[in-house]
C-alpha cells in the first residue's frame, strides 16, 4: 500500500469535524478492534477531489468493532446507548456494529447466509465497494489503517465491486445515489 496515499487519507479525516467527532467517540468507547469504517471515509475522499466541504453527501457514519465474547443483540445494545450521549449532536446517524455478530442477522436483511468473521480485518475485506473496504483508528498521534484492497481505487475515484459478500442489487443501488452525488466517480459494471 502506497504509504503516501494513507498519510493523505488520514490527513483528510482529520480535517473532516464529522469525522473528528466520530474518532473522539470511538477513542472513549474503547471498544475491542474499534475502527471508523466504510462509506463515511471514501465519501470524505470524494469530498476533497470534488472541492465539496468534506461533509457533503454524508449519510451515516460507521462504527465497528470486533467482540466474540459477546455475540448477543444485548450487548451491541449496550455499546449502543453509552455511545448515545457521545453522539447526541451529530448530524448523522451513527452506526455501531459487532462485526463478530454480523452473521446473526444478515440473512434475515440481505436474503443469504454468511460465515462467522473470524476478526476485524476479514469483515471490512467483506464490504461492498474496494474502495470502501477500510477502517481507521487513532493510535496515540498516528493511526492504524485497515485496507485489504489498497487505496489506489480510493484515491483515483474508482468504485470496484468487491463481490465476496455484497449482492449485485446492493452494490448497483449504492452506485447510483454515489454517481449522482460525485460525479467524477468511475463506477465499474458488476
Amino acid at each position: 500500500m502506497d504509504p503516501n496515499f494513507a498519510d493523505q487519507l488520514w490527513a483528510i479525516v482529520r480535517q473532516s469535524p464529522l469525522l473528528q467527532v466520530a474518532l473522539d467517540g470511538l477513542a472513549q468507547l474503547n471498544l475491542p478492534a474499534g475502527y471508523l469504517g466504510a462509506g463515511c471515509l471514501a465519501q470524505t475522499v470524494w469530498n476533497a477531489a470534488h472541492g465539496y466541504t468534506l461533509t457533503a453527501h454524508i449519510k451515516d457514519i460507521d462504527l465497528v468493532y470486533f467482540d466474540a465474547g459477546d455475540l448477543s443483540y444485548e450487548g451491541e445494545d449496550q455499546v449502543i446507548q453509552r455511545a448515545a450521549p457521545l453522539f447526541a449532536a451529530m448530524p448523522v446517524q451513527v452506526d455501531i456494529k459487532n462485526q463478530a455478530r454480523v452473521h446473526l442477522w444478515y440473512a434475515a436483511k440481505f436474503g443469504q447466509a454468511m460465515a462467522p468473521y473470524g476478526a476485524i480485518e476479514q469483515a471490512v475485506a467483506s464490504w461492498p465497494t474496494t474502495a470502501t473496504a477500510l477502517a481507521i483508528r487513532p493510535v496515540g498521534a498516528s493511526y492504524d489503517l485497515c485496507a485489504p484492497f489498497g487505496l489506489d481505487d480510493l484515491f483515483s475515484l474508482t468504485v470496484r465491486p468487491n463481490k465476496r459478500q455484497v449482492s449485485q442489487a446492493v452494490y448497483e443501488a449504492k452506485c447510483e445515489r454515489w454517481q449522482r452525488c460525485w460525479p467524477r466517480l468511475t463506477i465499474l459494471p458488476w
